[in-house]
């Protein structure tokens, strides 16, 4: 495997590849748009809806809408790692892949202190092809696309994803709806399994070569990153825990308890996520949440008011657990006594439909604020996670899918 520059190129030009994902052509990367910049007193965080047949950007402050970018049908919204850009899973224009999707706020460092600075927010033209564009992981400064139709993974640095970034790339053994992160000594966690399943991970070093592997995972999905760099994947029966490069596994209660959705912090051992017991139900109306403390690898559950669904959940900024549920309610959690602290109603009740790409209540936590989306009203909310407050609320000219942001600012 091999590190070899890839050009993102504007959507009316065509990108030449080979399985091994390098360029065969090396047009020139797009150019800068031509848009005004404003510079601002403090960090402008950005909220972006999907809808079908685009995203909508609104300021995260007073929940305006700043732009309204058209791509091509269903799109899913994934924070690219650098405070700036969004990465876009989709379809514009024709081209599947991966759309970079500039919100239009960011800093510059500045000695001992930063400037910010605020634009039109734009699709930026710059697009990684994929077949079937999957999950984007951002870790430690990198950023990593999984295509699901290929099995083929790119890496690059975060803040130089609108740059025609230089980039690492591998391909899986097989293709499959799969997930990739790169930790900051180079090493990558990535999903294991084919068309059939998935399997468990393997490990690889900067090389791209495998240093250790795991078959003890049934249906892997889904990864976060806790405390001391420790990544967590889930499984049908518990999940794997990669920490130090040792790769444990915490076992379900049951026999199914399936773990597929999870949300850790940087500065948190423990990792909130999902949980359900019924292999066969096309819609579980679950009412527990797990807890894995991946310190001690103990799994705790915790009962819930009311059912949820995978996109109900997220995390503050210190540490809380955060669970819309079917009640309306936005439910914290507090993870290390594992249990429900507070509930405020924020939207009216509503079902979890069978097609997980119809529209449905949403949470994004972004520092200390819950935005929760309502599309049976049009509407989005802002909720102090501190308080339970519901600070701002805004109508929206569209149905809202999916809830995705950014702080405005680089990571410091």
């Amino acid at each position: 495997m091999r590190r070899s520059p890839f050009l993102a190129l504007p959507l009316s030009l065509t990108l030449l590849t080979g399985c091994g994902g390098g360029a065969a052509e090396e047009p020139a990367a797009p150019a800068e748009p031509s848009y005004a910049k404003t510079e601002v007193a403090a960090a402008a965080p950005r909220v972006a809806i999907s809808y079908d047949g685009g995203v909508q950007v609104l300021d995260g402050s007073t929940l305006e809408v700043l732009a309204d970018v058209p791509y091509d049908g269903f799109t899913r919204l994934n924070p690219a790692g650098d405070g700036r850009h969004l990465v876009v899973s989709g379809t514009r224009d024709g081209v599947s892949g991966f759309h970079v999707l500039d919100t239009g706020a960011w800093s510059e460092p500045h000695g001992d202190h930063s400037h910010f600075w605020t634009t039109q927010p734009h699709d930026t033209g710059v697009v990684f092809p994929a077949e079937e564009p999957g999950h984007v992981v951002a870790h430690a400064g990198r950023t990593v696309l999984f295509d699901d139709g290929t099995g083929h993974v790119v890496s690059f640095d975060s803040e130089d994803i609108a740059d025609a970034p230089e980039t690492r790339e591998f391909d899986t053994p097989h293709p499959h709806h799969g997930v990739a992160v790169e930790l900051s000594d180079g090493h990558v966690v990535v999903s294991e399994g084919d068309e059939e399943g998935r399997t468990g991970i393997r490990v690889l070093d900067a090389a791209n070569a495998e240093v250790a592997a795991s078959d003890e995972c049934p249906a892997v999905h889904g990864e976060t990153v806790a405390a001391d760099e420790t990544v967590v994947i889930g499984c049908s029966d518990g999940v794997l825990v990669h920490r130090d490069g040792v790769t444990t596994k915490v076992a379900s209660p049951d026999a199914f308890g399936r773990i597929g959705n999870q949300f850790g912090t940087e500065d948190s051992p423990i990792v909130l996520g999902d949980y359900k017991t019924d292999p066969d139900a096309e819609v579980e109306l679950t009412t527990r949440v797990s807890l894995v403390d991946t310190t001690t690898g103990r799994l705790r559950l915790v009962d819930l008011p009311s059912s949820y669904w995978y996109r109900s959940l997220g995390r503050g900024e210190n540490g809380e657990g955060v669970v819309l549920g079917t009640d309306g309610a936005l439910h914290l959690i507090d993870t290390a006594a594992g249990a429900v602290v507070r509930s405020t109603p924020v939207v009216g009740a509503w079902e979890v439909e069978e097609d997980w790409q119809s529209p449905q209540p949403q949470v994004f936590t972004l520092d200390g604020t819950a935005y929760v989306s309502d599309p049976a009203t049009r509407s989005v909310h802002a909720v102090d996670i501190a308080t339970g407050e519901v600070f701002r609320s805004a109508a929206l000219s569209v149905t809202p899918n999916e809830l995705k942001g950014v702080p405005g600012e680089a990571a410091a």
